[in-house]
């Protein structure tokens, strides 16, 4: 019984039951094994499990879409979400380069093509556990950050002024640029570092126990309330309460959250009498809150005030040479931790390096550190050898539109630039995807209408239509001008 508390937690999923039952089989003598067979079973085990598991090994092609990533791609995703310390480790059949390039953009550590021997997994599962992550500030508990771009120093300076304010924050930036981070700055630059810093993400939990998560509730409120409990803000009291993808939050719990950041008045599920807490909250999300309030799904009042003082993380295709930072500061510490030399990168590399784009972020630039500290310790990695691990078709390249008169350097700089990142480039491709683009963001604009979408282009009804024929949109959309 001892010696079963001490295995660490593995989820694995896959729809195929002769794969996920070997598995099963073979590695849980040395791992807590969970099976489930698509992304919403992960969903309802999740919730039952106290914590979520250490590991994941997870295939991309799940139920309803088995012959596509798609399923597999968005769990990746809401795992990191729930357990930004999880280690994840793709099983595939689908084993394009692509999409294991992606896999690891989205955050995880290793893709594994089928068929793989269970005993190989299991070594790449005791290895990827040995992984710590590395924090990226510069001076812990200082809650300084790596980089010395104007948008660090100015985050910085962002943190030192708000730290103290008993107000609301609200953190805006895209996945695995570390906004959790801020939340810990603020947190620890605060009158209240010596009280805890609890945090909870709003997307990791069933949203029928949100309310009772964040509020507490009382003995008998609900079927298995068998105790009173408290609350996130009951605990919280004269300190900091980090909640994550506040985006993700209910409506009909989104307006008391609004009372309590109001007077911070909130009753435990199942309770009349009103509590009073000063947590002060720090919010986070990736989404665009102005889009959802478009949208209808969040509320205007409550984003207003949570947005006392907003901190927006700039994406790391932004921060220029910061990105060389802190490659030298993952790079030291796995190597450290793995007992191995550094690697290093050629001349080529280190450009290719700082032209990349990292779509995901500072996430996917330390498992990046983390493969090649494993893969090439004590060498030079060429170009060619970076390349492949990097996502080159989620980068986006910047071709601007040409007025009269503009001059045409920006456009050819940028293209210098996608020729010299992109592998096996197709210029038919290329203009074909931009033509593409400009007619469905036309089309978007007006709704459909073709005659109107055409003149928005520059270009007759007749040659749109033709056009959209040709990659088999024209069906796809209705001229909404009759």
């Amino acid at each position: 019984m001892e010696q079963t508390q001490t295995k660490p937690d593995l989820l694995i999923v896959d729809d195929d039951p002769l794969i996920s039952d070997t598995l099963n089989f073979v590695l849980s003598r040395d791992f807590n094994v969970y099976v489930a067979e698509s992304r919403a079973q992960v969903k309802s085990l999740l919730r039952q499990l106290d914590s979520p598991p250490q590991l994941a090994l997870i295939d991309l092609g799940l139920p309803p879409t088995p012959h596509r990533p798609d399923e597999g791609f968005k769990l990746i995703g809401e795992l990191i979400a729930s357990s930004p310390t999880i280690k994840i480790l793709v099983l595939s059949g689908q084993n394009d380069e692509t999409n294991a390039r992606h896999a690891r953009t989205l955050g995880a550590i290793e893709f594994i093509a089928k068929p793989c021997e269970p005993e190989t997994i299991k070594q790449l599962l005791v290895k990827s556990l040995q992984i710590r992550s590395a924090e990226i500030s510069a001076a812990p508990g200082e809650g300084d950050f790596i980089g010395r771009s104007l948008l660090i120093e100015k985050l910085r300076q962002q943190i030192t002024q708000y730290a103290n304010a008993p107000f609301p924050v609200l953190i805006e930036g895209e996945s695995g640029s570390g906004k959790e981070l801020i939340a810990s700055a603020l947190h620890r630059q605060s009158g209240r570092a010596s009280k805890p810093f609890l945090a909870l993400n709003c997307a990791a939990i069933s949203p029928n126990l949100v309310e009772p998560t964040l509020f507490g509730y009382s003995k008998g409120a609900f079927t298995g309330a068998t105790t009173s409990r408290a609350g996130y803000f009951e605990d919280a009291k004269d300190s900091s309460l980090f909640l994550d993808e506040i985006g993700e939050l209910p409506l009909e719990l989104q307006a008391k959250l609004l009372r309590v950041l109001e007077n911070g008045e909130y009753q435990r599920v199942g309770e009349t009498q009103s509590r009073v807490s000063n947590a002060r909250v720090i919010a986070a999300t990736n989404r665009d809150m102005r889009q959802e309030i478009r949208n209808g799904r969040f509320r205007a009042d409550l984003y207003h005030r949570l947005s006392v003082f907003t901190i927006a993380v700039p994406p790391l295709r932004d921060l220029g040479d910061d990105k060389q930072m802190l490659l030298d500061h993952f790079r030291e510490f796995y190597s450290r931790q793995a007992n191995s030399k550094p690697f290093d990168l050629d001349d080529a590399a280190r450009i290719l390096w700082l032209d990349y784009g990292f779509p995901g972020n500072v996430r996917e630039l330390r498992n990046i550190v983390i493969r090649l500290t494993t893969k090439y310790a004590g060498q030079a990695v060429n170009a060619e050898q970076l390349q492949s691990e990097l996502d080159m078709e989620s980068m986006t390249v910047d071709l601007p539109g040409l007025p009269a008169g503009q001059d045409f350097k920006a456009v050819l700089e940028a293209a210098k630039k996608h020729l010299q990142i992109q592998k096996n480039f197709n210029l038919d491709l290329t203009l074909q995807q931009w033509e593409k683009g400009y007619v469905e963001a036309a089309l978007a604009i007006t709704q459909g209408n073709l005659s109107q979408a055409a003149k928005l282009l520059g270009i007759h009804r007749t040659t749109l239509y033709s056009r959209m024929q040709n990659y088999g949109s024209a069906g796809e959309e209705q001229d909404k001008s009759q």
